[in-house]
């Protein structure tokens, strides 16, 4: 287990069976900027839409998004070593929030997994990360639904969302974005959305007495 990620406090701890340890960790831009500058960069990044930024300007965003009390990013950490980059928003103080009534409960979502290793694909690893994102997206923030909104030309995220229990919802076009910080092209987004009750009808999302429960440190701090 790397050290850089083992004595960061985590917002969340859970095991996942047949995968290990994830932890969230509050994005630090400084320490961290370089590692999701390679990450955005990569090919397969491309509907992550920073692939043309710079080191500098990564750091920049990261440390912009720091300051906020609406958008957050984080570190998903497995067995010690980062495997993903989440990011939260509050749809209403987002320009996803122009194009669908958001509800009370709503919390955006994006995910982006880091490029696989050498031995090619990792079979199960989406499933088990969004297994892990929803106990803290929707129990340990106490949010009622997750919204999703990848690019129409997505086909591999949207398919994998309608494989994780997400509703489709319509089509929309999501308005440009020019602030100082970051530029957003118009993107036309399939909305998708995941009910709490959907994922855990029984409330958490494991009862069984030989495994502890899935525990959310600070769970109201959101970066």
């Amino acid at each position: 287990m790397s050290d850089t990620y083992a004595t960061r406090a985590a917002l969340h701890e859970q095991f996942v069976d047949g995968y290990g340890t994830v932890r969230v960790l509050p994005v630090d831009a400084g320490l961290d900027g370089p590692v999701v500058h390679g990450w955005v960069n990569a090919d397969r990044a491309a509907f992550w839409g920073m692939r043309q930024l710079t080191e500098s300007q990564v750091i920049e965003i990261y440390a912009h998004m720091e300051t906020l009390d609406t958008h957050h990013a984080y570190l998903l950490v497995k067995d010690g070593e980062p495997v993903a980059l989440l990011q939260t928003y509050e749809p209403a103080a987002d320009r996803v929030g122009e194009c669908y009534p958001v509800e009370p409960g709503d919390i955006g979502v994006h995910l982006l997994l880091a490029p696989a290793g050498p031995g090619g694909g990792r079979p199960g690893w989406t499933t088990a990360l969004l297994s892990a994102v929803a106990s803290y997206v929707l129990l340990g923030l106490e949010r009622d639904r997750v919204v999703v909104d990848p690019d129409v030309r997505n086909e591999r995220a949207i398919a994998r969302f309608r494989r994780q229990g997400f509703t489709p919802g319509p089509v929309v076009v999501l308005p440009e974005v020019d602030l100082p910080d970051v530029y957003l092209p118009e993107k036309r987004a399939q909305l998708a959305f995941l009910a709490r009750e959907t994922v855990f009808p029984g409330g958490t999302p494991d009862h069984r007495a030989d495994r502890p429960a899935a525990t959310s440190l600070q769970a109201g701090q959101v970066l």
